[in-house]
């Protein structure tokens, strides 16, 4: 069934991108899980094949779309389980902090590179003291003439091994009360004297994903790679979580529909007591309820990512959609391995590899603890 926030022109552009990662992406995942990262051969394809940024301006060398061109290419990423390939976090999550807040000769430095895929992007939010509660960050910046002076260390960040360009959350005022005002966002290159990558994090589930310690030892940093105005960073990192949080959960309902297909073709050919376990009704119930609330989060998620576009605040409904669609990715995963008995517990077979992948889900991008604190005081309840 079409969902109604596409139209002809997104179809056609859904078949460009199937084609595509069905062709340069899907045969090479298994090689990513096994090596934890992706490679940039492939990065420079998916730029060559305009589907990095593709809501960049034309003049930054971008397909000048919308937030929907990337949701397809989210999706399409999703359906054959690419999840090492990190396009959303660069396309969707950092690209934008460029575009709103990055200067004339910032963009015009970096975004071209990050359009064609010579460029790669990470953000470094997370510290091995701090996660959800960013105020509590410990990095410093302090000026030093025409420098920063960057000390401190970021982990749990997705692209630290290939990353080429990091937006990285500091304190620039680190007596600022609250902790909020003294944040400032630098641009930090990965060849910058002081910067030191740090081990590749052994994780549960998302293999491929390359997630990596970065540490900052005397990073001189220049002046004119502050991103915004200083200050205003934690402010900044606010105002683009909502597009964030919109990408996990077009994320995590493109997963659930994927593990559920998968799971119908499996019960209607695995036999026990002599006929398809398909045909038991304690399998016919699950599965009926899976599907209905996978058409339900997806209506919500479509009506959200359709107000997003008009430039509307969706903050609140981002937050819901957020926490329900990836407890229902954990929950989903785990009714499924179920419904493939002792198969599911199998690496062989991709449910286990969506099981383990749908755990962080609820913890990244602010944890769903967190969504329902938001959620709560949009109610007038803190």
């Amino acid at each position: 069934m079409r969902r109604d926030i596409f139209d002809d022109e997104h179809d056609v552009f859904r078949e460009q991108v199937r084609r595509f990662v069905e062709a340069e992406v899907a045969p090479k995942v298994a090689a990513w899980n096994a090596a934890g990262m992706s490679d940039r051969e492939t990065w420079r394809k998916v730029g060559a094949a305009g589907l990095l940024g593709a809501a960049v301006p034309e003049e930054y060398g971008g397909a000048g779309g919308s937030f929907l061109h990337d949701a397809i290419i989210i999706e399409e990423l999703a359906r054959v389980r690419a999840h090492a390939l990190m396009m959303s976090l660069h396309s969707d999550v950092c690209l934008p902090y460029l575009l709103h807040y990055g200067s004339a000769a910032q963009k015009q430095r970096w975004l071209p590179g990050a359009v064609d895929g010579s460029l790669l992007l990470g953000i470094a939010m997370t510290e091995p003291g701090a996660g959800s509660d960013l105020q509590g960050i410990q990095t410093r910046a302090i000026r030093d003439g025409d420098h920063y002076l960057v000390d401190g260390a970021k982990t749990f960040i997705s692209n630290g091994q290939i990353g080429d360009l990091f937006i990285v959350a500091v304190k620039t005022d680190p007596a600022a009360q609250p902790g909020r005002r003294g944040m400032s966002l630098l641009l930090v290159e990965a060849d910058a004297p002081g910067f030191k990558r740090g081990r590749r994090l052994d994780k549960l589930g998302l293999r491929g994903q390359d997630t990596s310690e970065l540490f900052f030892e005397d990073c001189r940093v220049p002046v004119e790679n502050l991103l915004g105005d200083e200050g205003r960073g934690f402010y900044m990192l606010m105002e683009q979580l909502q597009q964030e949080r919109l990408s996990i959960a077009v994320s995590s309902m493109a997963s659930c529909r994927r593990a559920l297909e998968d799971t119908v073709a499996y019960v209607k050919e695995r036999k026990a007591f002599g006929q398809a376990i398909g045909h038991f009704q304690n399998t016919q119930f699950k599965l009926a309820e899976l599907a209905s609330e996978v058409e339900v989060g997806t209506a919500f998620v479509d009506k959200l990512l359709a107000a997003h576009v008009r430039g509307e605040d969706v903050v609140t409904g981002a937050s819901m959609a957020k926490w329900w669609t990836t407890d229902l990715q954990k929950r989903l995963t785990g009714e499924c391995v179920q419904l493939h008995g002792g198969y599911g517990f199998m690496r062989e077979y991709p449910i286990a590899e969506d099981y383990a992948d749908a755990a962080v889900q609820s913890i990244y991008a602010g944890t769903n603890e967190i969504m329902k604190l938001i959620i709560a005081r949009q109610l007038g309840l803190d």
